[in-house]
């Protein structure tokens, strides 16, 4: 994985730590999962402690900060001080990683989902690099088609997503199917789009499906929440989706409500973008769909 151009600021450490976790060496996954889980602690140690903690050399330490941009470990330990400190002042307690407990009743346990939305979102936010999302926006509202590939529930979140963009008039289509998504990607071209769904990013069908796409001359996007991963690396932009949330839903209601997310708000950014005309496609396309009367 490449190094950022500048280090990861307060704030955004932590996310970061999880979203790139998979893309690391063996080493690099044994520092960030210390990091992850005793922060505060940490803060605390020098880079010799540290390194006995997680039995790795100093010098793997080093390495590990300056992939975060850091010049070193005491730069990066300060940032992380910070971190800490903003998320400590924060008093919005959630009730994200609580589990449901046979007591739980149903208005119980419809706060604890709500924690795990309002989490994973927020997550998001931080991942979200928004020059990024602004320049997908710009590359849609000028392509001349866009297609998306997704497979299994990732496949559903394309569905939606086409079903968004055709209803204010773009030329698209979601395919889910691994060898139609491979002979469209293959005659695409310059001026068209391709976005691919993966949230490990390591999906081979979507990874080889965007690959094609990249080939054949056309702009291509990733979503997914791995930094560092397959799908991103065949991807002009890489769009990181949360994923911060506890054991309660497994992957469901955090990851999709993540993709959901991501992908309305380049919809919201696409409609402002030209109003007036969204607003008489998304009209003309209720009316199409509107069932006429029996006589």
């Amino acid at each position: 994985m490449e190094s950022p151009n500048s280090p990861v600021k307060a704030g955004k450490i932590l996310d970061t730590l999880g979203a790139m976790q998979s893309s690391l060496t063996r080493v690099g996954q044994r520092i960030a999962h210390y990091i992850m889980t005793s922060p505060h602690k940490v803060t605390q140690l020098s880079i010799a402690d540290l390194s006995q903690e997680i039995n790795a050399g100093e010098a793997s330490v080093i390495r590990f900060c300056r992939l975060l941009g850091y010049k070193g470990f005491q730069n990066f330990k300060m940032e992380l001080a910070i971190e800490l400190a903003m998320v400590d002042s924060d008093d919005s307690s959630t009730l994200l990683d609580a589990e449901v407990v046979e007591n739980d009743d149903a208005h119980t346990i419809g706060l604890k989902l709500q924690g795990v939305i309002a989490n994973v979102l927020s997550e998001t936010l931080n991942l979200l690099d928004m020059q990024q999302v602004e320049q997908v926006v710009d590359a849609l509202h000028a392509c001349n088609s866009a297609y998306i590939f997704g497979v299994g529930a990732s496949g559903v979140t394309a569905e939606d997503m086409k079903h968004k963009l055709m209803r204010i008039g773009m030329r698209v289509d979601a395919l889910t199917n691994n060898h139609f998504m491979y002979m469209q990607a293959s005659l695409l071209k310059p001026g068209d789009v391709a976005v691919g769904i993966s949230h490990s990013g390591h999906s081979p069908e979507t990874t080889h499906a965007l690959h094609l796409a990249k080939e054949a001359g056309a702009t291509t996007v990733a979503l997914t929440h791995n930094l560092g991963s397959p799908l991103s690396k065949v991807a002009d932009f890489t769009l990181i989706n949360g994923n911060r949330q506890g054991r309660l839903q497994g992957d469901s209601i955090g990851t999709k409500t993540a993709q959901l997310f991501v992908l309305d708000l380049i919809y919201t950014l696409l409609v402002q973008k030209d109003p007036e005309r969204a607003k008489a496609n998304k009209l003309r396309t209720m009316d199409a769909l509107a069932v006429p009367r029996q006589t």
